[in-house]
């Protein structure tokens, strides 16, 4: 058992490195994903932040939670590209044919989204303290709101997986992608949920982006977190296990 454990935990490293070259190899994946979400955040920030009201003088510590979450988005398209890549190629049929774990290329995917993701959300804070983001939160916070973000990524993640191993083109493979890229727009993000129309409001109040919003804000604000940190974690954990599931499938088909 230990030896088959060791092996499985090898196999994933190495399909972990493979992809982390390829985005080593074109940094522009990084770029991509980074440069939008830094774009909106100058835009609301410089521009519509002195007409916005959050309710906060520091416009950019209320906006940076949802631009966070869009830039995660945005990354995992590239998840589900480039499983439908591998997936095109016959990638999956001729690691099957070697002594590796049957689904080590599929972890290695998504741990690659994990760990690019985290370094776009990285540049992303950093570009936020020069526009002057600054948080009171202590060092359990911060890494409550990295567990969170984790989560969140990786429910997108296996959403990704579905996409890219289900889809017929490579436009279809990320086009999943766009909703959820937009729907911070409808939730807490960028301004508080009040100010919308009453129909508008209760969608944005009871989708998952509002909730993981309001619960990282409350944590980097050095704010009492209420029930929104569960409401979060069930939407990010509920997800996760709906499409592991269907990922897995949709993987078993392939291979």
């Amino acid at each position: 058992m230990e030896a088959t454990k060791k092996h499985f935990f090898t196999d994933i490293s190495v399909m972990l490195g493979r992809s982390m070259r390829h985005i080593f190899r074109s940094m522009d994946t990084i770029i991509t994903v980074t440069i939008t979400p830094i774009a909106m955040m100058l835009l609301f920030v410089y521009v519509f932040g002195g007409a916005i009201q959050a309710g906060t003088d520091n416009y950019v510590n209320y906006l940076l939670p949802g631009i966070l979450l869009m830039a995660i988005a945005s990354g995992i398209s590239y998840t589900a590209y480039r499983l439908f890549t591998d997936v095109q190629r016959g990638i999956f049929e001729r690691f099957q044919t070697m002594p590796i774990s049957r689904s080590a290329l599929l972890w290695g995917h998504v741990l690659t989204s994990l760990v690019s993701n985290a370094m776009s959300v990285l540049i992303i804070i950093l570009v936020a303290l020069l526009m002057g983001f600054r948080s009171s939160a202590g060092v359990l916070p911060w890494l409550a709101v990295a567990g969170i973000l984790a989560l969140f990524t990786l429910a997108l993640t296996w959403v990704a997986a579905i996409a890219g191993m289900s889809a017929k083109t490579v436009d279809g493979a990320s086009a999943f992608s766009y909703p959820i890229i937009f729907l911070p727009f409808i939730s807490s993000a960028f301004v508080p949920t009040e100010s919308m129309p009453t129909a508008v409001r209760v969608f944005a109040e009871n989708q998952p982006v509002t909730s993981i919003v309001e619960t990282i804000r409350d944590l980097l604000s050095g704010q009492q977190v209420g029930n929104d940190i569960w409401i979060a974690l069930a939407w990010c954990i509920g997800i996760m296990i709906v499409a592991y599931i269907f990922a897995m499938r949709a993987y078993k088909k392939k291979v």
